[in-house]
């Protein structure tokens, strides 16, 4: 019988989604207040990732938006949202779910997420939580989770 354990990784990865979940609907519903924008960055490849074949032409892997001075129809759902975002003056809608998003950053109030995942050989699912914090850089901070994939 397996002893029982508290899956901090799950639940800190869940916590983070929840958090950007919280704070994208808000902005959906409100706007940005003041000096608020965001950097996210998600895997472009992920399974219900939508965007236009020339931006993933550009962005075969990895791509980073920035939510800031113009964006419209932002939507979010409990696994994705949807936002058209403007490239040079070219209106593109696209759907990112959670499980795609890698980092997720507000420099205006210096605060960050990075989600990372990575493969490993072992039987065993390891999860490290980092809190980033290398002061006195003004840079965001970051807290890092790795999550492993279960085999």
């Amino acid at each position: 019988m397996m002893a029982r354990s508290i899956e901090y990784g799950t639940l800190m990865h869940r916590a983070m989604r929840g958090l950007i979940q919280t704070v994208l609907a808000d902005v959906a519903e409100n706007g940005l207040p003041g000096a608020h924008h965001f950097f996210i960055t998600f895997d472009t490849t992920y399974p219900g990732v939508e965007l236009a074949d020339w931006l993933r032409d550009r962005y075969p892997t990895e791509m980073t938006v920035v939510v800031q001075h113009w964006f419209e129809n932002l939507t979010v759902t409990d696994d994705h949202f949807t936002i058209t975002l403007n490239f040079g003056d070219q209106p593109e809608p696209m759907v990112i779910p959670f499980d795609a998003l890698r980092t997720f950053v507000d420099p205006s109030v210096e605060f960050g997420l990075r989600f990372e995942t990575q493969e490993t050989d072992d039987d065993e699912d390891e999860e490290d939580i980092e809190v980033e914090d290398d002061s006195p850089r003004p840079e965001a901070q970051v807290v890092s989770l790795d999550q492993f994939r279960k085999s």
